[in-house]
């Protein structure tokens, strides 16, 4: 019964000449199906930070090594992790020099203070074996130096849902570029990164629309209420409307339904149930 499904934000975030898309459509089909392997004898929580974590170590994403630089010329990360079985949630919010948050979000499940930002998450995360690490690659000060806002609409993620029959999620971002530095996105809160025993789910899009919908939760609270896993989509999603809410949204239920979802169609995923694999086209 084990099925998992991974995003990779949105195409738009990087180039889109073919040979680019194809790379995506290739590592996404790497990483889920090496993900699925791994999930086979792990946990859904355990599993859910394995594949962030190889989302974060590949470029091609706006997240760990591919992150996005700031205002002021500097990169911040935020990621989250939720356990769907014990409700714990944690993450952090811009956090400096690590090579995988999502790492130290998982650490952070055991800390009674779960979500750090800023200087404290960096600090946390020195302090429990994170070396310095910079995730800058030349794409992104090129980027940078020219002020081509060419993304704004990235982040990675991943739900997953074991034998056992348990749910976990987890999301990464390296934010929008160029933002005002201190910017807080959607990822490490119950907007973007949510799951409970009933369903998961992962965003990616702008935070800041992300967060006036409650997407994440909404659609977690309403399969539990009962509706199925696409009417919570479909009823989520209309309310983005009314303010163009730009969001993509990956979600597994308990019964095993996968389910994606984008207000402004371009988000890349991936998923894998041991036979069907779906990638975007």
């Amino acid at each position: 019964m084990a099925k998992i499904i991974i995003h990779g934000g949105f195409f738009s975030e990087s180039s889109t000449n073919l040979e680019t898309k194809i790379a995506k459509q290739e590592a996404l089909l790497r990483i889920v199906k090496d993900s699925y392997e791994y999930l086979t004898t792990h946990s859904a929580l355990e599993t859910v930070v394995y594949a962030v974590s190889l989302l974060e170590d590949d470029e091609l994403f706006n997240a760990g090594i591919g992150s996005q630089i700031q205002s002021d010329g500097k990169i911040r990360m935020s990621a989250a992790i939720m356990d769907g079985t014990s409700l714990k949630m944690s993450g952090v919010i811009n956090i400096e020099e690590v090579k995988n948050p999502i790492q130290v979000a998982e650490v952070l499940l055991n800390v009674d203070d779960r979500v750090l930002g800023g200087k404290g998450a960096t600090s946390f995360a020195r302090k429990h074996g994170f070396e310095p690490f910079s995730t800058e690659i030349p794409q992104r000060r090129a980027e940078y130096e020219a002020k081509l806002q060419a993304t704004g609409i990235g982040t990675v993620g991943c739900v997953a849902l074991d034998s056992n029959g348990k749910i976990a999620v987890a999301t990464s971002t390296g934010g929008k570029g160029f933002e005002i530095a201190g910017r807080i996105s959607d990822s490490a809160t119950v907007a973007g990164n949510y799951a409970n025993e009933f369903c998961g789910v992962s965003l990616t899009g702008v935070g800041e629309d992300i967060v006036s919908g409650a997407v994440a939760t909404k659609i977690v609270t309403r399969v539990t209420d009962g509706f199925t896993l696409e009417a919570a989509f479909e009823k989520t999603f209309n309310e983005l409307k009314p303010f163009d809410g730009f969001a993509g949204a990956i979600a597994i239920d308990k019964e095993g339904t996968i389910f994606h979802k984008d207000s402004h169609p371009s988000m890349v995923f991936a998923s894998f149930d041991g036979d069907k694999v779906e990638v975007f086209m």
